[in-house]
This record gives C-alpha cells, sequence and structure tokens, in this order.
C-alpha cells in the first residue's frame, strides 16, 4: 500500500466537515487529491484553507500536490541546513537504505532513463550522494524544518521524483534564481516546494541544472 493511499480522515488536522465534503465528491485518499485544483476545491462547504494546507503538506511528504495550493502563511515554517533526528510521530517519510540506483532500474524504460539522467544531472550540480526518502522520492543533502505550531522534521534539499505521470522536482521554488530560470528551462507546472515535468524533452536540461546548482548553493529560509 502507497502512502498516498492514506484516508484523508487519518490526515492529522483535517477536520470532519472537509473530510466529507471531499468525500462527497469522491475524494477520500490522498492519492484521489493529487494533482486536483484547490481553486475549486476551497469553493466546497466545510473546505477552509487550513485544511488545505495540511493536506497539501501531507501529499508533498509522498511526493504529490495540489494544482494552485494554498499559500501557507508567511513565515509558517523555518528551514536550516542539516538534520537533527527531531521528527513529529506523523511523518512518515523518512530516509531509507534503498538504493537509488536500484530503484530507478525498477521503473518503466522511458522513467528509468530519466531516472538515470538526473541521477547524474543532481549528482554533478551537488556534488552529494543520492538518498532514497520514502518509496518513491530521491533526495540531497540534509535539511530541517520547524513550523510555528511546533511540528518538526528532517527532509532532503533538493531532489527528484520520476513517477508515472510526471517527473517531480523538489527544492526549487521560491529562490531569488528561480522564476528567471524556470522561465528559461521549459513546459514545467509549478505547486508548493515542488515543480512538475511531463518529461525531460519538454525542457532545457542545462538550465535545469543550473537551477538545482543555484539551490545548492542557496540556503534554505522560511516556506
Amino acid at each position: 500500500m502507497s502512502d498516498l493511499s492514506t484516508p484523508l480522515a487519518d490526515v492529522p488536522g483535517v477536520g470532519r466537515p472537509a473530510v466529507r465534503a471531499l468525500a462527497e465528491h469522491g475524494l477520500r485518499t490522498l492519492a484521489s487529491l493529487d494533482g486536483a485544483d484547490w481553486e475549486e476545491l476551497s469553493e466546497l462547504h466545510g473546505v477552509g484553507p487550513a485544511a488545505g494546507r495540511r493536506l497539501q503538506a501531507a501529499l508533498a511528504e509522498h511526493g504529490g500536490t495540489l494544482q494552485h495550493p494554498p499559500a501557507p502563511p508567511s513565515g509558517t515554517a523555518t528551514v536550516t541546513r542539516g538534520h537533527t533526528g527531531t521528527t513529529a510521530k506523523d511523518v512518515v517519510t523518512h530516509a531509507t537504505e534503498v538504493d537509488p540506483a536500484q530503484y530507478v532500474e525498477s521503473l518503466g524504460a522511458r522513467r528509468s532513463r530519466e531516472g538515470r539522467f538526473l541521477l547524474e544531472l543532481f549528482g554533478e550540480a551537488t556534488g552529494a550522494p543520492a538518498t532514497m526518502w520514502g518509496p518513491s522520492m530521491i533526495g540531497y543533502g540534509e535539511t530541517h524544518y520547524v513550523y510555528a505550531s511546533g511540528r518538526e522534521g528532517d527532509t532532503f534539499h533538493v531532489g527528484f521524483s520520476p513517477r508515472r505521470a510526471d517527473l517531480a522536482l523538489y527544492g526549487l521554488v521560491g529562490l531569488p534564481r528561480s522564476d528567471e530560470l524556470l522561465e528559461r528551462m521549459g513546459r514545467h507546472r509549478r505547486g508548493t516546494g515542488c515543480v512538475w515535468v511531463k518529461k525531460l524533452e519538454d525542457i532545457d536540461v542545462e538550465v535545469l541544472g543550473e537551477l538545482v546548482a543555484h539551490a545548492w548553493e542557496t540556503d534554505p529560509g522560511t516556506c
């Protein structure tokens, strides 16, 4: 069972009115919300910004996202380089011992080929080893986040996930040169903390490498 199969009722902080309203529209798990348009969901009675942010955070932990996700409040989290080992009990995505290269080889032909290319690109841009986080995310470096609520955890600095529908690229938005480089990079769509690409042929991979290097050199701040 994938992490995205988590029932919405089990996502911490999401109230019953929101769960009921989403269920009435056939949305009962995180997987069913992946790629859904928040601007449409926010029109449902009982589904407010707080629920939207918690659902987006849960999706992001498993490599998913809402389209047009709710903006987090300013200063919601402080992010610093390095890890502490202190993580909230409900955070289920952690670094694993799985070999990223072996994981990539287990994918379908196109995603396997793209995964090998991204392993090389991210490795060259960061100079860091690749680590599997959860079942499908490949990360480089480590950061620690602390939300205003006190909830905290460790995650990776930059990374990617060669998912079946899209390539997810993490840690590349909200940086000094993000808008400039993403405009030059080519066809993509953005989520909170994530960039989605259908296939590598749609983008300029040299610009992607420049963006990854920029993200690696930029200290994380608040989000």
